[in-house]
């Protein structure tokens, strides 16, 4: 076993097949098959079902993806040491982040740290919930992962960074309701269209807990794509509770932003892998701790 077949193997469960790896790989597909092949027999069991042109995985074969990913992350560290040495001139660091956080504090983080090590380039992933940024984080597919979640996050599974608090907001189109208003009780939504995002998030866990107080509105809409809460809400289709993350962009696009009372918060955390960090991985923890003692 080597890790080119680790390697070969990830690419496939990856891309969905075998054709797409071995694009993406730039081998040939009998070159792919062969190298896996000859790790199904260093391992003795086969690791995907052929059925057709398609690659499903076997029991075996979803046992060995985190192992992998393990394995190909470690390997990356150890490359990731010696171009330490060189102070970054060089790299890739992959992150996942929630939507919300991903326009803020991810875009400042991001910036100082491009700003600092212009050679390393920053992969951002998208995860809709903290559990998905918990997962890609513990299983390897990522080092590091931002999230919102309702209170801080256990060291369990995962090494957390505490990085503030961002407060719930309502976002509101210019000509909506509560004009002249900079702030609205949270009992002032009974009655309101809200666009709400999918279960798991900490913007619906939020609003599902109006429902429980009995404060009662209709859901407008329910998107997994948070790209879409500003265009729905500009558009006149209801109203949003969104983190102050979105504060800026919101008033930027024409419409306005109340505080929600009594004051309700996400906490907002960086969480890394445990063990040892790529040198990327660990410059950035620092810039982003550092930002946030300083």
């Amino acid at each position: 076993m080597d890790i080119r077949q680790l390697e070969y193997f990830l690419a496939i469960v990856d891309r969905g097949g075998f054709n797409r790896a071995a694009s993406a790989l730039y081998v040939s597909q009998p070159s792919l098959s062969q190298a896996v092949r000859a790790l199904e027999r260093d391992l003795g069991s086969e690791l995907f079902h052929r059925i057709g042109r398609r690659a499903v995985l076997t029991e075996a074969g979803r046992a060995l993806i985190e192992p992998a990913r393990e394995a190909v992350r470690s390997l990356e560290t150890a490359r990731a040491s010696v171009a330490a040495v060189h102070e970054l001139r060089e790299g890739r660091l992959d992150v996942a982040s929630m939507p919300s956080q991903a326009v803020e504090p991810l875009t400042t983080l991001v910036s100082a740290f491009s700003h600092r090590y212009p050679g390393v380039s920053v992969a951002i992933h998208a995860a809709f919930t903290s559990r998905d940024v918990i997962d890609m984080v513990r299983t390897g597919a990522v080092e590091l992962g931002l999230l919102a979640s309702a209170g801080p996050v256990s060291d369990k599974e995962v090494v957390s960074h505490e990085l503030g608090r961002q407060r719930f907001v309502l976002v509101v189109p210019a000509d909506g309701p509560f004009v002249d208003r900079t702030a609205v009780d949270c009992r002032e939504l009974a009655g309101q269209r809200l666009i709400v995002g999918q279960a798991g998030t900490g913007m619906r866990a939020y609003v599902d807990t109006l429902r429980e107080q009995g404060i009662e509105f209709t859901v407008a809409a329910e998107t997994e794509h948070r790209v879409s809460l500003m265009p729905l809400v500009l558009a006149g289709v209801g109203l949003a509770v969104v983190t102050d993350s979105w504060r800026d962009v919101a008033r930027r696009l024409g419409a306005r932003v109340l505080d929600i009372e009594p004051e309700t918060s996400l906490d907002i955390a960086l969480v890394s892998r445990r063990g040892s960090l790529s040198p990327a991985a660990a410059a950035f923890v620092r810039s982003a701790t550092s930002a946030t003692d300083s």
